[in-house]
Order: structure tokens, then C-alpha cells, then sequence
């Protein structure tokens, strides 16, 4: 019986003096798995970036909670407490949790010779990220002057083209109320709609200076790190504010017709995506099958002369199933190496790198699936070879 380390060098050398012929193959199974390495590897990161962006599609990982006393006149007004509030951030799948105030302060200003009643929101620190907003100009106020109750205060880019400009109006003092605030920083951001024309303050400093109750936390901004997460953490926040207050007015809002809508597409495009690259990889095992079976009758002879000479049906069987996998093994080495390369590229365009051990768990399981793709291709190339009869063989023409 030929040894296995026999075996495998003469599958080794079978293979590379016929390169050219399983060129094709190598190819098309390298892609496959090329593709499979990028997309399962990045497929978490690009949905992250995809989440972090939805507010193009409508923003459908945002959910509203407020307390809405408004729909009965005369009930006592409330707030979320500060339990509440840490139990909602704290849940599973909780990105980012924002406070602020549904009720709108008033910023007074003279505008061509008339005074103008302008709109302000009482936020907090969370509120930019968790409505996706960048500053155009400055920054915009942080934990710090949250913290420190500060008279700092943001603007809408439109009152800030409207005021002046952008680079202008940074650094200067608005009148809000009775007192003035320092304007650190121009917003902007997707979707913000009219809000675009409001100033922003932090929401603690505009409590301190509304202490007859005018000014609340009574609105929630609760992002999700996926959409995935949407729906149970929608599920389970009026189970969270009840351990803590009552929710006779909690009202939870979710945008479900564009979140189901978004799940569709995706869906539909990650299909499309995976039966690419399951053709792509068919085809390969296709051609790894075509390969074997055009080798094993172009060495019907050889076969032939080698049982005349001793070999076993196990051996030849085993010879031939070892330059398939050897055959796909080879193409999944190139195809590992086109995967890294295009997770690189992609981590670079994206910004972001998905962890290591993910990458190398998906170049491992991408490596067996090859090598089982080989065999499962040149089980029958084998079979057939192996019970070919010796004296038949040996007279094929």
C-alpha cells in the first residue's frame, strides 16, 4: 500500500503539471471564497455603518419615548427618573440614550428691525450622536457643560446663516430668557427638518433657570445599535420605566412600516450576494469534477499498469480524491489572501477594522469548506478510477 506522504506529493505534482488546465478552476473557487471571507468578515462592520447612517431611510433604529400628559389637560406633569433612564441605557442593544426636554424655550432676537421669537431645545450631551448630528462649525456642548449647568448654547445652520453666517456667529452671545449664552458651534445633520432653525442648550442649565417645573425630561431619543435590536428593546422599555414610575402617559413611537421595509431590501440584497458566490463556488466544484473525471480517463493506463503492479483500489481512489482536495485547497489559499486584501481595502474606505479573530475564524471555516468542496467534487472521479479493471485499463487506446 502506497504511504500517505506518497500520496500527497504525487497529488501535489499532478496538480501543478496540469496549472494550466485548472487555471479556471483555481479562479473561480478563489473568487467565491474571496467574496465569502469579505462579506461574512465586514458584513457586521458594514452594518454598522449602515445603522449609524439610517436616518437617510428615515431613521428606523431611533425610538421616541415621551410622557404624553398633553392628551389629558390638568394631570400632573412628569418626568423619567433618573432609574429609568439608567435601566434604558443599560438594556441589550442600547447604542445611545438622549434626555430632553419636549417643552420649547424662546430665543428673541431683532431681525430686520422686528424681534423674532426663535425656537430652543433643552438637550443633553447625547442628543448629537443619538440623532446623527456633526457640527459645521465650533463644537457642540459635552458632558462637561452639561455637568457644569454652562449658559452655552448650539445652532440650527439655518438661524446661523440667518444670523450672520456660520464662522460668525461662533463665539458671540445670544439673549435667551434673562440671561445670555455663549454660542460654541453651528449643527447639522440629516433629516433634522425644522429643527435646522432652533438653538439647542443643555438641558440642565435650562432647568436651573425654569424651576417652576415649565422645563422636564419628559422626551427620549433611544438609538439601537442595529435594527435588529429594535424591536426588542421597544418591547421592553415600558417594562423598564415601570419598575420605576408609572407609565399611564408613556407613549413608545417606532418608524415599523420603514423598519420592515429596510429589512426587506436588505434582505433581498444579502440573498442576491450569497447566491452569487454559491454559484461562483458550484462552479468551481463543477469544474474540479470535470478536471478529475478528464484526468482519470486521460490516465486510464497509468491506473491500469498501477493495479497490475499492486496498487489497491484504496490507493488509487485515494490518490485521485487527493489532487482534488490539493486541487480546491490551493485555490482557497488564493482566495484567503484576495479575502484579506479586500477586507483591507474595505476597512480603509469604511473606517473601521472588524476584529482580528473574526477575520481568522472566517479564513479558517473558508479553508475546511474548500477542502470539503474538493472532496465531495472528486469523490466519484475516484471511485471510478478505483474500480476500473486492471486488464481493461492496461488496453485503452
Amino acid at each position: 500500500m502506497i504511504s500517505p506522504r506518497d500520496i500527497l506529493v504525487l497529488s501535489i505534482r499532478q496538480v501543478f503539471r496540469q496549472k494550466r488546465r485548472n487555471f479556471g478552476v483555481v479562479l473561480a473557487i478563489a473568487l467565491g471564497i474571496a467574496g465569502l471571507i469579505a462579506i461574512l468578515s465586514m458584513g457586521d462592520e458594514v452594518k454598522k455603518n449602515l445603522n449609524r447612517d439610517l436616518d437617510l431611510l428615515g431613521g428606523v433604529t431611533l425610538i421616541k419615548v415621551s410622557l404624553d400628559e398633553e392628551k389629558q389637560p390638568g394631570a400632573r406633569p412628569e418626568s423619567f427618573s433618573a432609574g429609568a433612564l439608567e435601566e434604558i441605557a443599560a438594556l441589550p442593544g442600547v447604542a445611545v440614550l438622549s434626555a430632553t426636554a419636549k417643552e420649547i424655550l424662546w430665543l428673541s432676537i431683532l431681525h430686520h428691525q422686528t424681534n423674532v421669537q426663535l425656537p430652543v431645545h433643552s438637550v443633553d450631551e447625547n442628543y448629537w450622536s443619538a440623532n446623527n448630528l456633526e457640527a459645521v462649525t465650533g463644537t457642540l456642548f459635552a458632558a462637561q457643560e452639561v455637568q457644569g449647568r454652562e449658559r452655552v448654547c448650539v445652532l440650527g445652520r439655518t438661524l446661523a446663516e440667518a444670523l450672520g453666517g456660520e464662522d460668525s456667529v461662533v463665539g458671540t452671545y445670544l439673549p435667551i430668557g434673562a440671561d445670555l449664552y455663549l454660542v460654541t458651534g453651528v449643527v447639522d445633520g440629516l433629516q433634522i427638518g425644522d429643527r435646522k432653525r432652533y438653538a439647542f442648550v443643555p438641558l440642565t442649565t435650562a432647568m436651573d433657570r425654569n424651576p417652576d417645573n415649565k422645563i422636564r425630561t419628559n422626551r427620549l431619543f433611544v438609538r439601537c445599535k442595529t435594527w435588529d435590536d429594535v424591536p426588542a428593546v421597544s418591547k421592553v422599555i415600558p417594562e423598564s420605566v415601570a419598575r420605576h414610575q408609572s407609565t399611564r402617559f408613556l407613549k413608545v413611537e417606532v418608524a415599523w412600516d420603514q423598519l420592515k421595509r429596510i429589512i426587506t431590501i436588505v434582505w433581498w440584497v444579502e440573498l442576491f450576494i450569497y447566491l452569487s458566490i454559491g454559484a461562483t463556488l458550484v462552479l468551481g466544484g463543477f469544474g474540479i469534477w470535470n478536471g478529475m473525471m478528464s484526468s482519470v480517463t486521460a490516465r486510464t493506463r497509468e491506473i491500469g499498469l498501477k493495479k497490475a503492479m499492486g496498487a489497491e483500489e484504496a490507493d488509487i481512489m485515494l490518490q485521485i480524491l487527493c489532487e482534488s482536495v490539493v486541487l480546491s485547497f490551493c485555490a482557497a489559499i488564493l482566495g484567503v489572501s484576495l479575502g484579506l486584501l479586500a477586507v483591507s481595502v474595505t476597512s480603509h474606505y469604511l473606517g473601521s477594522i472588524p476584529p482580528h479573530q473574526v477575520i481568522l475564524h472566517y479564513a479558517l471555516v473558508s479553508l475546511v469548506f474548500s477542502c470539503l468542496l474538493g472532496m465531495v467534487a472528486g469523490l466519484y472521479p475516484s471511485l471510478r478510477a478505483a474500480r476500473m479493471d486492471a486488464v481493461t485499463a492496461i488496453r485503452y487506446e
